[in-house]
């Protein structure tokens, strides 16, 4: 039974002086095919617990599993886009141990033989001055395939885990759904900023599998899990690229299973240094295990002793070929792989002529592909992000979903934002206007021109009638109007102020200042 104690920790900075954090990621992603990995079942996620099986997905005597092409393809197109060598004849194995949502008491993976091998992936963490960014690589040592298991469901209890419990019910959908396992080497040189590059790995990894198109890579709901695995070694120096290169034993690794936010890899990775620092310097030894991540204290807790590759009796799946991707069919699909998101990044903002700050904020915000298109629908760029990082991300913030799930949502589109903008382009509509017309889309009372014809919003174009509203508030304020003879221009916000509340709104700015500055000779 997995502890529930609280353990001792050390300060993180305290940690780092006397040791050297060493990870390995593990990420889990299921696959977008229609169907599962070895059957002709549903993979769609939500549907009614054990509706979405059969006899080869619930292992039933005399089943014969069939591989899912669409499924080895995106395995083929992940490797590469990773940087790896493609097996030119691979297979899949019996990965050997029971559990309660494993129906099998197997799983079909790859041991020896993945489909992909040696790769790297580069990360941009900000750099350490404060300025810009730095690159740092994380070498891939496999992508393999193999199937997801079922989902335990602990009836009972407080926190929603098998202790305390009243029962537990299994819900086999999930069960054969396609996973590719991504295995980094042992990720050293990181120093104190492990942390960060454990989080920056995985949010490009997310990026990347979303621009191929292979995963809808959402974190909240499962289909990218990540299995961060960190031990701690005696620190020999303080450059921690120097540090890398000595060979010092390194120790004993915990696992912490299925951490699903980025924010949780980075907490997880810290958390793990001060526990096992504690427990070091305390004189004790860290036991090899897998650990459970609690998001709602942010410390990890014991789950089982972790088992070794031979504890699974691994051996080679009898009822499947042998998987051999002709050299002409990998070159094919090196073809189809999509501008790497980091150089498409870079380009966007080149083009959209943004500053480090604004696109850091865009990324932030899940933006990119909103703003892009956006941009291609005839907007401005500035007025793209202007609108999209505006109400639109506070009222995602506020739901707790990301910016293009509450697009979705509402229903508001590129198109949406891009006619906003040109109705103050056109000079309809001045900003604040424009924020309420927003605000009527963002609820759901139709286009930004339905909205603005039903709330009678659109600037007042007679010259006359904003001429007379200048004169009234140049008569009723002298003081400020001298001060604008003399040369104070910027007095002049404030007469505009009462310009427009003289005006209900529906004056546009921009001439009131120019009228005001004419008649006092500014």
């Amino acid at each position: 039974m997995a502890s529930t104690t609280t353990d001792a920790v050390l300060g993180y900075d305290e940690a780092l002086t006397t040791f050297d954090p060493v990870m390995g990621l593990e990420v889990h992603v299921e696959l977008g095919t229609n169907t599962k990995m070895f059957c002709g079942c549903a993979t769609g996620f939500g549907a009614d617990p054990n509706t979405q099986v059969c006899p080869v997905c619930l292992g039933l005597p005399g089943a014969l599993p069939v591989v899912n092409a669409v499924g080895v393809e995106s395995a083929i197109r992940i490797g590469l886009a990773l940087n790896c060598e493609i097996a030119q004849w691979c297979r899949f194995a019996r990965k050997n141990y029971f559990y309660p949502d494993m129906p099998k008491n197997f799983q079909t993976s790859q041991y020896d033989e993945p489909i992909a091998f040696d790769g790297y992936l580069d990360v941009e963490i900000p750099a350490a001055s404060g300025e810009g960014t730095e690159t740092f690589r994380v070498e891939i040592e496999r992508a393999h395939m193999e199937e997801d298991t079922g989902k335990s469901l602990h009836v009972g209890g407080a926190t929603g885990r098998i202790q305390g419990a009243e029962y537990s019910l299994v819900d086999f959908n999930r069960a054969g759904i396609p996973l590719i396992e991504i295995v980094t080497r042992p990720i050293v040189g990181a120093g104190e900023r492990a942390p960060e590059v454990a989080k920056a790995y995985v949010a490009a990894l997310r990026d990347l599998l979303r621009a191929l198109d292979v995963s809808d890579v959402k974190m909240e709901q499962g289909s990218m899990r990540c299995d961060v695995n960190l031990s701690l070694r005696p620190k020999a120096g303080d450059d921690p690229a120097a540090q890398a290169q000595l060979d010092v034993p390194l120790g004993t690794r915990t696992e912490t299973k299925n951490v699903n936010s980025l924010r949780s890899v980075e907490r997880a990775v810290r958390y793990e240094v001060c526990r096992h620092a504690a427990v070091l310097t305390a004189g004790g030894s860290i036991l090899q295990e897998t650990r459970h991540w609690h998001e709602d204290t942010g410390v990890t807790t014991s789950g089982r002793e972790k088992s070794d590759a031979e504890d699974y009796r691994y051996f080679p799946e009898p009822d499947l070929v042998p998987v051999a991707p002709s050299r002409e069919y990998v070159e094919q699909l090196r073809a189809t792989l999509p501008e790497p998101p980091a150089q498409r990044r870079k380009r966007l903002q080149g083009e959209w002529g943004y500053s480090d700050l604004e696109m850091r904020d865009v990324l932030n915000a899940g933006a990119t592909e909103l703003i892009e298109a956006t941009v291609a629908a005839g907007a401005k760029p500035q007025a793209a992000r202007k609108w999209w990082l505006g109400e639109a991300s506070r009222r995602a913030n506020t739901e707790g979903v990301a910016l293009a799930t509450y697009a979705e949502q509402t229903g508001v589109t590129p198109e949406h934002v891009a006619e906003l903008e040109s109705l103050v382009d056109s000079g309809r509509l001045n900003d604040k206007m424009a924020r309420q017309v927003l605000e009527g889309v963002l609820d759901g009372e139709g286009t930004p021109t339905a909205v603005a014809d039903a709330r009678g919003l659109e600037l007042v174009q007679d010259d006359g009638a904003l001429e007379a509203a200048v004169d009234k508030v140049i008569e009723a304020n002298p003081d400020v109007a001298d001060k604008i003879r003399g040369g104070k221009v910027q007095a002049a916000g404030a007469l505009i102020g009462q310009v427009m509340k003289e005006m209900k709104g529906q004056a546009d700015a921009g001439k009131a200042r120019e009228l005001i500055l004419a008649k006092l000779g500014a």
